[in-house]
């Protein structure tokens, strides 16, 4: 890197932060979670405005590897912070309802994400059928867990029944999301004399909870409080992890993921704090708004025509109506009442970041061309946006606040009706 691309590299760089950071507050201003704005940060910044002039001006062809670098650092990052967060207890003793409905708010999105593959292919050749074909599948059956909780805390809903159960929902569906990635990726994403490298994958994942996860739990109880010799080795972990599964032919984000999820969980819950004050901080101030821009500087609307209209119509319609429809119908089989079965449903329509963060392997993939992944974008923003709005609608601030003041009286139950 020379000087003079060092200069440009910094100088887009604090631009990026700085356009992030005002795009964020002001979609918090308008009561959406910051996330969105910073989406749209990036969209800002890319080729659908003035033919993408400024983008050239600020991100001249020789800074982008290095962006792009940075930002696949910071989704190794949020993966790892995902994963850290991911509570295995979630996923007990909540039974059939949890179970259900996660599955529900998955199954309809899935057949309506494969089905609209075929109509989707006649303008997107794809050169692996059955990839488009699961990947769409995959991309319209995501819920993001980490988005969602963000949501439901600016809602001080965190503490109720219902969202408890959304966020037990959210996670489920997260796993069964992040497993059918994986298949796309083992399928379409390594081929020819490497793909033996995938038998790896369970021995590591045993290596990893047998070995690694114990190591990892006598760092936590022989630590200093707030050492840094602790984050670095964590920190190394997850790259190192990352690493290996992408050499054995999965993405690197299923092993910052499942690297997360090793990390123990010590009574007092002092060392993953630490954990996520180092690297969250990190990867939210630098890393992931990095991530928005490189994602941003993908997507191109003007290049939208009637066809392309019509094509993000039927994306909404399965990405929307698969969602809704699937929780809502799933959750009312499992004999939830019908006020809190269409708020659950309007929660786990949420996509966010982990949809962008599929969408980009897509990309990766060549299972997206640049229009389809920018109607799938937007498709991501439209759907986060309109949680919190779908949310009150059916689902009145009244309601929840009444449960947080008398939780004992008002539960979502397994198998009653309430």
């Amino acid at each position: 890197m020379t000087s003079h691309q060092l200069v440009l590299f910094f100088v887009g760089l604090a631009v990026c932060l700085g356009f992030a950071r005002l795009c964020g507050l002001a979609a918090q201003r308008l009561g959406q979670p910051a996330v969105i704005g910073e989406i749209l940060a990036g969209i800002l910044l890319g080729p659908t405005l003035f033919h993408g002039a400024h983008t050239r001006l600020l991100f001249p062809a020789g800074e982008l590897p290095f962006f792009n670098a940075l930002a696949n650092v910071g989704v190794a990052v949020f993966m790892f912070v995902v994963g850290l967060e991911f509570d295995r207890g979630l996923l007990k003793g909540r039974g059939r309802a949890a179970g259900g409905v996660a599955l529900g708010s998955m199954l309809l999105p899935m057949v309506l994400g494969g089905a609209l593959a075929f109509v989707l292919v006649r303008n997107h050749p794809t050169h692996d059928m059955t990839g488009f074909v699961l990947f769409m599948a995959a991309a319209m059956s995501v819920t993001a867990f980490p988005v969602l909780a963000r949501i439901l805390t600016d809602l001080r809903m965190q503490g109720t029944q219902l969202g408890g159960l959304a966020l037990t929902c959210a996670a489920a569906s997260d796993v069964l999301a992040w497993s059918v990635l994986a298949v796309v990726v083992a399928v379409v994403g390594n081929g020819g004399a490497d793909q033996w490298r995938l038998v790896l994958f369970p021995l590591y994942l045993l290596l990893l909870f047998t070995v690694v996860g114990p190591l990892l739990r006598r760092l936590s109880l022989g630590r200093r409080p707030g050492s840094a010799g602790s984050l670095t080795t964590v920190l190394a972990g997850l790259l190192v992890s990352g690493a290996l599964t992408e050499w054995m032919g999965l993405h690197f984000i299923f092993g910052a993921f499942v690297f997360g999820l090793v990390v123990p969980r010590d009574e007092s819950g002092q060392f993953r704090r630490e954990i996520e004050g180092g690297l969250g901080r990190i990867g939210n101030l630098l890393l992931m708004p990095v991530f928005f821009l490189a994602a941003g500087l993908k997507v191109d609307l003007s290049v939208i025509n009637p066809a392309s209209i019509g094509e993000f119509a039927l994306i909404l319609l399965a990405a929307i109506g698969g969602k809704l429809g699937g929780a809502y119908l799933a959750a009312r089989a499992c004999r939830i009442a019908r006020r809190e079965s269409a708020a659950l449903a309007a929660l786990m329509n949420t996509r966010g970041l982990t949809e962008l963060v599929i969408l980009s392997v897509g990309l990766q993939l060549g299972m997206l061309d640049t229009s389809l992944y920018s109607l799938m974008v937007l498709m991501a923003v439209v759907t986060t946006a309109m949680t919190s709005p779908l949310l009150m609608a059916v689902y009145p601030r009244r309601l929840f606040d009444r449960e947080l003041s008398e939780p004992r009286k008002r539960q979502v139950p397994e198998s009653a009706e309430v």
